[in-house]
C-alpha cells in the first residue's frame, strides 16, 4: 500500500472572472501558492499569437497589442445561452469575437497560429485552469489530479456542470464544486470555531470581478451553518469599467468629435487605464485616466473623482444593498444581529475606500474584514 506522504494533496481553485489562485493545506495552515512572477494572483486570461498560446501574466501584458486574440471574462459565458441578454450586453464591451455555437452555446472566435479557431467557454476556462495546476506543482514538486473549484454561490446547475467540465479538460479530478462565500467563511472561521466559541453570525460579502454573493452564516460551537444566499452571477469589477469607459468614450467624442466605438485596440488601451483608476479611487477621492494617442492621433486626459464615480455607478451600488437585504430576510434576521462583515472580492481592494464611502454599508454595522 502506498504512504500516504506520496499521495499529492488535493488543491484549492478560486476559479476567478478576472483573476484565479490555488491553495494547499500544507503544515496545518492554507497555503495560497505564488505564480512563477511570485504573484498570489493569476489573471484569468489567455492570448493566442502567430507563435504560441499564452496564460496568465503574459497574456494580460499583451493585451493592448492584441486585443482580439486575447480572451478574458469567460466566467460570464460559461453554462450560459449565447442568446441572454447578459452575453448581449457584455458582448458590446469585449474585443474578442462570440458568435452562437451549436444548442446557442456561445463560442470564442480567436485567431492563433494563422488560422481561425473557436473554442467554448469551458475550453478557455480549462486552459487557466491547467496554469493553476501547473503552477500548484511546481510548488508541490509533485503530480496533482484532485481538485476543489469554488463558484459563485447563485451558479446554475449548468454553470456548474460547465465548471467541473472544464476540470476534467484540464486533467483534473473535481471532487467538490464549493460555494465560494461558504469558502471565504471557512478561511475566516477556522481558527474561531472551537467547541465553547460563542455563536456569531457572519455576513460574506464577495463581489468579485464578474460575479456577487451575499451569505449569511453562523459559525461557532464547532459548526459553520449557511442561513441564506443572494447574489448576482452578473455583477462586478467588469461592470464598473464598463461605465467608465462609456462615460470616457462620450467625453472623448464631445471633445474631439471622433467615435472610438469601431476601433478594438483603442478602446482596450481605454479600458486599461480605466481599471488603473477604478482602483485608485480606493484609496484617493480622485484619479486621472490618461492615454496618449488613443485615437486618430489625439491625446486624451480627464479626472474622475470618487462622487462622479459613484454616481456612475449608483444603480450597480443598490443592487448590492438589495441583495444585502434579500439574504438578510432570507435568515431572518435584523441588520443588528450581524456580528461581522466580512469583505471578500478585488472590487474592494480596500474596503475603507470605494466600499465604505459607498452607499452599500450604511445599513449594516461593518465590525471585521477578511482579504
Amino acid at each position: 500500500m502506498a504512504s500516504r506522504r506520496n499521495i499529492a494533496p488535493a488543491i484549492g481553485i478560486d476559479l476567478g472572472t478576472t483573476y484565479s489562485c490555488v491553495a494547499v493545506w500544507q503544515n496545518n495552515r492554507v497555503e495560497i501558492i505564488p505564480n512563477d512572477q511570485g504573484n498570489r494572483i493569476t489573471p484569468s486570461c489567455v492570448a493566442f499569437t502567430e507563435d504560441e498560446r499564452l496564460l496568465g501574466d503574459a497574456a494580460k501584458n499583451q493585451i493592448d497589442m492584441n486585443p482580439t486574440n486575447t480572451v478574458f471574462a469567460v466566467k460570464r459565458l460559461i453554462g450560459r445561452r449565447f442568446s441572454d441578454s447578459s452575453i448581449q450586453n457584455d458582448v458590446k464591451y469585449w474585443p474578442f469575437k462570440v458568435v452562437a455555437g451549436p444548442s446557442d452555446r456561445p463560442r470564442i472566435v480567436v485567431n492563433y497560429r494563422g488560422v481561425e479557431k473557436q473554442f467554448y467557454a469551458e475550453e478557455i476556462s480549462s486552459m487557466v485552469l491547467v496554469k493553476m495546476k501547473e503552477v500548484a506543482e511546481t510548488y508541490l514538486a509533485t503530480t496533482v489530479k484532485n481538485a476543489i473549484i469554488t463558484v459563485p454561490a447563485y451558479f446554475s446547475d449548468s454553470q456548474r456542470q460547465a465548471t467541473k467540465n472544464a476540470g476534467a479538460i484540464a486533467g483534473l479530478n473535481v471532487i467538490r464544486i464549493m460555494d465560494e462565500p461558504t469558502a471565504a467563511a471557512i478561511a475566516y472561521g477556522f481558527d474561531k470555531i472551537t467547541v465553547d466559541a460563542n455563536k456569531k453570525n457572519v455576513l460574506v460579502f464577495d463581489l468579485g470581478g464578474g460575479t456577487f454573493d451575499v451569505s449569511l452564516l453562523s459559525i461557532g460551537h464547532g459548526n459553520f451553518v449557511v442561513r441564506a444566499t443572494a447574489g448576482d452571477t452578473h455583477l462586478g469589477g467588469e461592470d464598473f469599467d464598463d461605465r467608465l469607459v462609456d462615460h470616457c468614450v462620450k467625453e472623448f467624442k464631445t471633445k474631439y468629435k471622433k467615435d472610438i466605438t469601431g476601433n478594438a485596440k483603442s478602446l482596450r488601451r481605454l479600458r486599461t487605464a480605466c481599471e488603473r483608476a477604478k482602483r485608485i479611487l480606493s484609496f484617493s477621492s480622485r484619479a486621472t485616466i490618461q492615454v496618449d494617442c488613443l485615437y486618430d492621433g489625439v491625446d486624451f486626459s480627464t479626472r474622475i473623482s470618487q462622487a462622479r464615480f459613484e454616481e456612475l455607478n449608483k444603480d450597480l451600488f443598490m443592487r448590492c444593498t438589495d441583495q444585502i437585504e434579500e439574504c438578510l430576510r432570507g435568515a431572518k434576521i435584523d441588520k443588528t444581529g450581524v456580528d461581522v462583515v466580512v469583505l471578500v472580492g478585488g472590487v474592494y481592494e480596500n474596503p475603507k475606500g470605494t466600499a465604505a464611502r459607498s452607499n452599500v454599508f450604511k445599513t449594516l454595522p461593518v465590525t471585521g474584514n477578511f482579504r
